[in-house]
């Protein structure tokens, strides 16, 4: 992935710059990680059998989002939402079917990666070694909102990158002290390079983010992860 990388960019024209960020859609580090999942080598457990009756959904696919979960938020008619094993709340454990394969060739689902904050770690020090320069790097997946219609990006792994930016303590326009504003700084970046990627047949699955990366200490995607304490609607 980082080898097609940087040959991207050489077509583009583009040199890695120290405060450059590059954001790579789950789908395609999930791809490169071999997490696709052929359903006809599925097996339904009871337990799948139940929760698909309940969602209208095909057994073998909600098996592999039980495989991927912690616990079940909700589960009703076309809808499964569960805390997947990595933290994240999210409908079908982000277990997707689009752009896999013909469907002519079979039935496949695409896992999360295991560690998406490994992932970019990985990829950041690759790059490092292939350019002499590491860029910041964003895993991004397209997430559903509770409240609000519409998936957004949001970043699932960061390596190089500050996941929140703390501003409490700083003044806004009139001197006033910022008490409680936390930006969720890596989820911006990943919304905003959503745009260019696009959600259908774009096949844009990398964007360079450039003169974004702030002087601040890096932290993994999982600082974004709301404490369980802090939850008040868990």
């Amino acid at each position: 992935m980082a080898a097609l990388t940087v040959a991207a960019l050489a077509r583009a024209r583009l040199q890695l710059q120290a405060t450059d960020v590059l954001v790579f859609a789950q789908k395609v580090i999930s791809k490169a990680e071999g997490r696709r999942v052929d359903l006809a080598t599925v097996t339904p457990s009871e337990a799948a059998l139940e929760v698909a009756r309940t969602v209208e959904k095909d057994p073998r696919l909600v098996e592999l989002v039980l495989r991927q979960s912690r616990r079940i938020v909700r589960a009703v008619k076309d809808v499964l939402i569960v805390e997947h094993r990595l933290g994240l709340i999210m409908a079908n454990a982000g277990i997707d079917q689009s752009n896999l394969a013909d469907s002519a060739s079979g039935e496949f689902a695409l896992l999360l990666p295991e560690d998406p904050d490994a992932s970019a770690a990985g990829l950041r020090a690759r790059l490092g070694e292939l350019t002499g320069c590491e860029p910041g790097v964003v895993i991004n997946d397209s997430f559903g909102r509770p409240w609000r219609l519409g998936t957004v990006g949001v970043a699932i792994g960061c390596a190089g990158v500050a996941a929140t930016l703390d501003l409490r303590g700083k003044t806004d326009l009139h001197g006033r002290p910022l008490r409680v504003t936390i930006v969720g700084h890596a989820d911006e970046l990943a919304a905003a390079a959503s745009l260019l990627m696009g959600q259908a047949a774009e096949s844009r699955p990398v964007v360079l983010i450039r003169g974004m990366l702030p002087e601040s200490s890096h932290q993994p995607a999982t600082a974004l992860l709301r404490p369980p304490g802090q939850d008040l609607f868990r």
